[in-house]
């Protein structure tokens, strides 16, 4: 069985790394007043930071077109029996169930969906693997599987500068929200059953950072190897700062950085950083 791997652009994989693990890609979409662009093609996410200080309202998100998903799925049917198709979380985006559907939508090829339950580079790990699984020839039931296990210590941190974003995109309860706003809270927040909730109320962004490292040197503290990465909203210096400080700390561990691009950017705002890792 020849198997094909695909995620949605909110893995933030850079075309280099698609190529390298040929895995392929379909497109969320952002869209402003005056124009709707499909992230990591029509837009990228340095253009994108620089369009939205711009604009006086957030732009709003939406998950693929249905036609352009079944267009895709028609072109691996020409060359593969199956594809994993792995998403960001059903919890904020209705990707996952769009894959389900379309499973029935297109003859000639099995659609895997894959819920990652999390977003960004989690779930690019998730299809890093499951590829070079397929190159090792792999079954379908074994890379599944492989992701399951991967899941039981995927995990993500993160805190925004402004709770505003999540809140007027609806994804973080609107009380919330409010009470971070009047007292200046920069609160570590967290995937609970699919969808974004704070985990920890901390005053400060230097202190909500530390807390989120010290919560990854608990998972660390044994001794095993883990695959981890500093994920930044247009802050690329600073999360390649906290990556060679935390790589220094950890040389057995891998860390990388990644980013926020246009669609969850959208939803965190400028500045947030964020920190996943599980166990290699």
């Amino acid at each position: 069985m020849k198997i094909a791997v695909m995620t949605d652009s909110t893995a933030y994989l850079t075309p280099e790394q698609r190529e390298a693990f040929d895995i392929h890609m379909i497109p969320l979409q952002v869209i402003f007043d005056d124009a709707t662009y499909e992230e990591e093609v029509d837009i990228s996410t340095a253009e994108f930071y620089e369009k939205i200080k711009q604009q006086k309202s957030l732009p709003k998100t939406s998950q693929p077109v249905v036609g352009k998903v079944i267009e895709k799925l028609e072109e691996l049917s020409k060359t593969y029996d199956a594809v994993i198709s792995i998403h960001l979380s059903s919890g904020i985006s209705g990707t996952y169930q769009s894959m389900v559907a379309a499973d029935d939508m297109v003859e000639g090829i099995d659609v895997y969906a894959y819920d990652s339950e999390l977003s960004c580079m989690p779930q690019a790990y998730y299809a890093m693997e499951a590829a070079q699984m397929v190159k090792q020839g792999a079954s379908v039931e074994a890379i599944l599987e492989r992701l399951d296990e991967m899941k039981q210590t995927m995990i993500a941190y993160f805190m925004v500068d402004d709770l505003s974003n999540l809140q007027r995109g609806g994804r973080l309860n609107g009380a919330q929200a409010l009470i971070g706003s009047l007292l200046q809270v920069k609160p570590v927040l967290h995937f609970e059953d699919k969808v974004i909730v704070p985990y920890e109320k901390i005053r400060t962004k230097k202190k909500a950072l530390s807390r989120i490292k010290s919560l990854f040197a608990e998972q660390a503290a044994g001794g095993d190897k883990m695959r981890a990465c500093f994920i930044h909203a247009n802050r690329p210096e600073e999360a390649e700062a906290l990556r060679a400080e935390m790589q220094a700390e950890y040389p057995n561990s891998e860390i990388d950085v990644s980013y926020f691009g246009p669609v969850i950017g959208t939803h965190l705002g400028e500045g947030a950083i964020g920190l996943t890792w599980y166990k290699v």
